[in-house]
């Protein structure tokens, strides 16, 4: 009896050790990572998933917001966690473009996650302030050619954020020189482009749309390969001759390195789920935001691409953060 009783504890004790799968996952609360502070777009959409999340799981999936680092605080902490689900990270296209910034970042973007999906993304607004003197794309590319470095354009989250290579892309296809004025986030930023101290500004269309509205700022083009529904009158960069310019910023889920095959598709089809319910579709909408719910393998080769498309910019450019 005693030989059963011990060779029943050594068969739980490996049941134990053994990653969850999808059929008992999650048993537990979930935490969902965010690198961002609360009240920014990347917290809003983090709580609307977690609260949908948890009610298709059964179980809490608890926000937690660890900022600090452009992202990389709570890249790193996801990094270090246990692969058995119980911690995910819903990070922007900066936990590629980082790696490519930083000298000691702390992490490997492609060996130290396990891609899950894709959540949502937007493209860009380029937009001056209204007494700027510039009411097109062929103004801006003509005064900047005129005057090389008098058109000052802001950036949200400084030095390498999308928002800055996206004018640094433009600037290098066009052949022209802007002036970097770098902020700590996008409502600095913004709030000092309608104020006229910097001129001009790729901007998220979260902070661009009302203010586009309201007469506030002046929308020269959008970023991607098709007109925004929200702003139909603004051409795309591609149309007015700048081809293939498709550029903008993507938010995913990604859980730690070695993350089991069932959990991932576990996820994966909680996020399918999700990106179907008309509520979270409308509420998005509203803001310019593009939903999405690509697979793990979809996620893994858009990062790859990251990769080379920003590498390239930031080489070309000479960025550097440390």
């Amino acid at each position: 009896m005693t030989r059963w009783v011990a060779l029943l504890a050594a068969l739980v004790a490996v049941a134990l050790a053994l990653p969850a799968s999808a059929d008992t996952w999650p048993t537990r609360p979930v935490r969902l990572v965010v690198p961002y502070p609360p009240g920014g777009p990347t917290d809003l959409v983090g709580r609307l998933y977690a609260a949908k999340l948890g009610e298709l799981w059964g179980q809490p999936v608890v926000v937690e917001n660890r900022s600090g680092a452009n992202g990389n605080i709570a890249a790193q902490l996801v990094a270090k966690s246990s692969a058995d689900g119980g911690t995910l990270l819903l990070h922007a296209s900066s936990l590629v473009i980082n790696t490519l910034l930083y000298k000691n970042i702390g992490y490997d973007a492609l060996k130290d996650f396990t891609p899950i999906s894709q959540v949502f993304d937007y493209k860009l607004v380029v937009v001056v302030h209204p007494d700027v003197p510039i009411r097109s794309v062929k103004d801006l590319v003509e005064t900047a050619r005129a005057k090389p470095g008098a058109v000052t354009f802001a950036s949200a989250g400084g030095a390498g954020a999308p928002t800055h290579l996206s004018v640094e892309m433009f600037k290098q296809i066009a052949g022209i020189d802007l002036l970097h004025v770098p902020y700590a986030g996008g409502a600095p930023a913004t709030n000092d482009l309608l104020a006229g101290h910097v001129m001009l500004m790729f901007n998220n269309p979260t902070q661009s749309l009302p203010h586009l509205k309201a007469g506030k700022l002046r929308g020269l083009a959008v970023t991607g390969l098709t007109r925004m529904p929200q702003a139909p009158d603004l051409p795309t960069l591609d149309e007015l001759g700048y081809t293939g310019f498709d550029v903008g910023t993507w938010f995913a889920l990604w859980g730690p390195a070695g993350l089991s095959a069932d959990i991932v598709a576990a996820v994966h089809r909680a996020v399918v789920k999700i990106a179907a319910m008309p509520d979270v579709r409308e509420r998005h909408d509203q803001h310019g935001l593009n939903v999405i719910a690509g697979t793990p393998a979809e996620l893994a080769r858009i990062m790859r691409a990251d990769l080379d498309q920003w590498g390239k910019v930031i080489r070309a450019a000479n960025i550097t953060v440390d």
